[in-house]
């Protein structure tokens, strides 16, 4: 293959462009030709600091617009990004920085003091500060570099671009390694299928540190010339307030459950805007329902990982089908086939699902023993999930492998479960685990969250659903919280709550 690097994909960024790609809340304009010659600035530092081709750059920092061209200064000089959450313990980093050996960490100013040492025992050449003013070590250094950098050609197929570790839910975090290809075949697919165009404006509230924030939104945004709206995080007040200058917004469930519930999400104040689109965790039927009532836009599901970014979408134009994630996405193969056997399913049947295309990552940084446990003979990545293909291609995730629940020897499997709940009224989410049971195994036990003045009790659940589920499948407890534990995507943890309520049964 032609060398080549996924900055140069980005075609809008050349020194003459000074069309706007980051719009700060504060009215700073960062234009393309901004950020090529910042790029190119932080370049310079990168490989002054040591950084070699190939080397990994680990950044904890809070979001902002140098973070951002810290991610492209990274691509020019051939070195692997490896952003990390910021909620991270320097217990935490510890292990990520021993485990990817990056040659350069950057953190921000007020945490370098508690990870001197940390850095210093993962064997890192330089500890770095980066600030969300543009301050810190990192930028006194990015100030006095060249504005112009040759950026390296590389074999984009098989050299990274960035490690995403993985959020760890059994074990420890694996480092999901992404190629410049990788991201490159992703964006292109999706600045076409989402109809992405430069003079889009897309209202960007996610982190940076997680695929969704940074490949999905940023790498879309890069290789359509469009701009964002660039906030540090959700904040209502906020989104409302720079909604009327957008044209589209990317984002989790929970921002649109709490736009759904604010008295300013009407028809009017998103007539202007193009497309919603959410994804990282599922988006309830409810939720999809109460947005198009009041607004008439149809919410745009989508399916991804850390190790594929997206697999499927509900349409641009056509039905966007509430509890789906639409069809497969042009160059990406799917098939749901049995967990065990791998013999795939036909229509309808719920399975595992196992993806192929150039979207799918490397394997895992410095684990083969995984990666060939993760990967069929014939390249088809296990995700892990389960789900179904309706007739008509629609995709529905039914829920994670781990999350099956076997009772008596018996499947079950919780979104079924949930979806019957969740229609009952009263009840705004539920989450159905498996915990141990001593003669049936694991028994099926649903939490419950209900809307305020709410009377639904266990009793009233469990009768409900007699006639709704097989017996096997019907709840042995239900019980009722305030809220359900996510992570910062807004992903329920089940996991904790299978820690929580493990001697429920004794």
């Amino acid at each position: 293959m032609t060398p080549d690097n996924l900055y140069n994909r980005f075609t809008a960024l050349n020194p003459a462009n000074t069309a706007p790609l980051l719009r700060m809340p504060d009215g700073r304009i960062l234009t393309y030709a901004d950020a090529d010659a910042a790029a190119a600035r932080f370049a310079h530092v990168l490989v002054s600091l040591g950084v070699n081709r190939g080397d990994r750059v680990a950044v904890q920092v809070e979001k902002s617009a140098e973070a951002i061209l810290l991610y492209l200064g990274c691509l020019r000089a051939g070195a692997v990004f490896l952003p990390l959450n910021t909620a991270y313990t320097p217990v935490e980093l510890a292990y990520f920085l021993a485990d990817a050996a990056p040659a350069v960490a950057v953190v921000s100013p007020k945490a370098q003091a508690g990870l001197e040492s940390v850095a210093r025992e993962a064997g890192v050449k330089a500890l770095e500060t980066l600030g969300v003013d543009g301050d810190g070590t990192l930028m006194e250094k990015v100030a006095k570099a060249p504005a112009s950098f040759a950026t390296l050609a590389l074999d984009t197929i098989n050299e990274l671009a960035a490690i995403l570790y993985t959020s760890g839910t059994t074990g420890r975090s694996k480092g999901a390694m992404l190629s410049h290809e990788n991201l490159a075949s992703n964006a292109w697919v999706l600045r076409d299928f989402w109809r992405f165009k430069p003079e889009d404006v897309l209202l960007h509230a996610l982190p940076i540190y997680h695929t969704h924030g940074l490949f999905v939104a940023m790498n879309v945004i890069l290789i359509a010339g469009a701009s964002t709206i660039f906030l540090p995080r959700f904040d209502a007040d906020a989104v409302f307030a720079h909604l009327p200058h957008a044209t589209t917004m990317m984002g989790v469930p929970t921002f649109y459950v709490r736009m759904a519930d604010d008295q300013r999400l009407t028809r009017e104040a998103t007539s202007h805007m193009r497309l919603f689109v959410s994804g990282s965790a599922p988006l309830l039927a409810e939720t999809h329902r109460a947005f198009r009532d009041k607004t008439g836009h149809a919410i745009l599901e989508r399916y991804g990982m850390t190790e594929t970014n997206m697999n499927t979408s509900n349409p641009y134009d056509g039905d966007r089908v509430a509890g789906t994630v639409g069809p497969t996405l042009p160059g990406v193969t799917l098939r749901i086939v049995n967990p065990e056997t791998g013999r795939q399913l036909p229509s309808g049947e719920i399975g595992m699902i196992e993806v192929k295309g150039p979207n799918v990552f490397r394997g895992y940084w410095q684990n083969p023993e995984k990666t060939k446990a993760e990967f069929r003979p014939d390249g088809f990545f296990i995700t892990g999930d389960l789900g179904k293909v309706d007739w008509k291609g629609y995709v529905t995730i039914v829920g994670r492998g781990k999350d099956l629940v076997i009772t008596g020897g018996l499947n079950v499997y919780p979104k079924e479960v949930e979806s019957e709940i969740d229609a009952l009224p009263g009840v705004i989410e539920s989450a159905v685990i498996g915990v141990p049971h001593k003669d049936f195994g694991e028994g099926v036990t649903a939490i419950v969250v209900l809307t305020k003045g709410a009377t639904l009790d266990e009793a009233a659940v469990l009768k409900a659903l007699e006639a709704r589920l097989a017996k096997f499948k019907q709840p042995k407890r239900v019980l009722f919280v305030d809220d359900l534990p996510r992570n910062a995507m807004g992903k329920v943890q089940k996991a904790a709550l299978r820690e929580t309520y493990a001697r429920l049964f004794g």
